[in-house]
């Protein structure tokens, strides 16, 4: 799918959109950016109104009828993908629709930005057998803060007993040197943690929740609707603290009890998360059985209910489908990325599943691309040593194999 940017603009004299030749009587300017099918053709509606710089813009929802189709389909969810508004006129591409106007965006047909969320502090350690001390864990988010990361997720307030690996969470967080530039969330998956971690300073917490019943209840001990329940205290508590609240949904593409799951179940388990107040939704492959495929129409589903620009993907690698998978999250809109450094991971609840997609070979394949991201591969290479080294083990990321292959 590729994308093509439409310049909209809107009369109040005859209420309706038409193509940006010449302003004119047109006083709203709309600039979005949005996946292109062919022939695009519809009625376009207000979803809402604004003022900037003393001109009102509209964010508008498309509805089109398919070609060759004489049923009318609502595409808002993968068409109507809001990323930009332009002030003033634009120039016009003629085309055969004479309301639209549209051009190939070729190397711009993804995002020009993306945040990676390092998981690898958490995520990636947690499934280690040996316990790793604490001063390790300490140095790794030290380092990974001095390679332009915005977040790393540092530990996990939970229980001892359940992930033994995090016990040491107060430790971690307090002994870690914190970067003006960079946010350190924690996972709380209840009250309890919630102030544990506020007691130990955490300023951004996340919860995680999951779109499979069994593994709800083998990885946090209750129902899918019990969890939602403790989350909602705990985005309560945080919204009087004023605390921002990142919500995770496991098993998007797949659980190691059930097999496949529904994307009708991972919309709605994200919608609530988001509808409580999450300011963004991390998606989970946690057992890396996701393709292409699955994602997107995962995907199509939750951007029904979850804007686009809420929402992440958390990719594991057990299949080789990670980075496949996370090009398709971009073509569609997404633009917030998890992985780990070295690829570390796993998870205690999902037995064969493997690492987290790497933070280097993310990197490698975006800045392939001319996607930025503001952070270092060579110093995340270096970090991925230090860990690896540090574990006795071998990285899983392909690019520093590659890259150590030609010292």
């Amino acid at each position: 799918m590729h994308l093509c940017e439409f310049t909209y603009a809107y009369s109040t004299n005859t209420n309706c959109f038409k193509k940006n030749n010449n302003i004119g009587q047109y006083l709203f300017v709309c600039h979005l950016v949005l996946p292109f099918l062919h022939h695009p053709k519809g009625t376009f509606t207000i979803s809402e109104q604004f003022e900037t710089q003393g001109q009102t813009f509209s964010v508008l929802i498309i509805s089109r009828v398919s070609p060759g189709s004489t049923s009318e389909r609502n595409h808002t969810s993968d068409s109507s993908v809001f990323l930009e508004v332009g002030l003033g006129s634009r120039s016009c591409f003629k085309q055969n629709d004479p309301l639209i106007s549209f051009q190939s965006l070729g190397a711009h047909e993804y995002p020009e930005f993306v945040k990676i969320v390092e998981v690898g502090p958490r995520d990636g350690l947690q499934n280690e057998k040996e316990i790793v001390p604490t001063e390790v864990k300490v140095q790794l988010i030290d380092r990974l803060s001095d390679t332009g990361l915005s977040v790393i997720e540092a530990t996990s307030f939970v229980s001892s007993k359940w992930v033994p690996q995090m016990a040491d969470h107060t430790e971690v967080l307090q002994g870690i040197r914190k970067s003006p530039n960079v946010r350190y969330p924690v996972l709380t998956p209840n009250m309890h943690g919630f102030q544990n971690a506020l007691a130990a300073g955490a300023t951004e917490v996340a919860v995680f929740g999951s779109a499979s019943e069994t593994f709800s209840r083998k990885n946090i001990n209750c129902s899918i609707d019990e969890s939602m329940l403790r989350f909602e205290e705990v985005l309560n508590a945080a919204k009087d603290q004023q605390i921002p609240v990142r919500g995770y949904v496991s098993c998007a593409l797949g659980c190691p009890h059930e097999g496949p799951i529904d994307p009708s179940k991972v919309t709605e388990v994200a919608k609530r998360l988001y509808e409580m107040g999450c300011y963004e939704v991390s998606l989970g492959d946690t057992v890396g059985v996701g393709t292409p495929g699955s994602m997107a129409a995962m995907l199509r589903s939750v951007t029904r209910e979850v804007p686009c620009r809420a929402l992440a993907v958390h990719c594991h690698d057990t299949y080789g489908q990670a980075l496949a998978n996370i090009l398709t999250a971009l073509q569609m809109g997404v633009c917030v990325v998890d992985s780990a450094v070295a690829g570390l991971g796993g998870c205690p609840y999902a037995q064969g599943s493997s690492g987290n997609v790497s933070t280097e070979d993310v990197l490698y394949m975006l800045h392939g691309m001319g996607i930025q991201t503001g952070v270092d591969l060579s110093k995340m290479i270096a970090v991925g040593d230090f860990i690896c080294h540090s574990l006795n083990r071998k990285t899983n990321s392909r690019v520093a194999q590659a890259r150590g292959s030609q010292l």
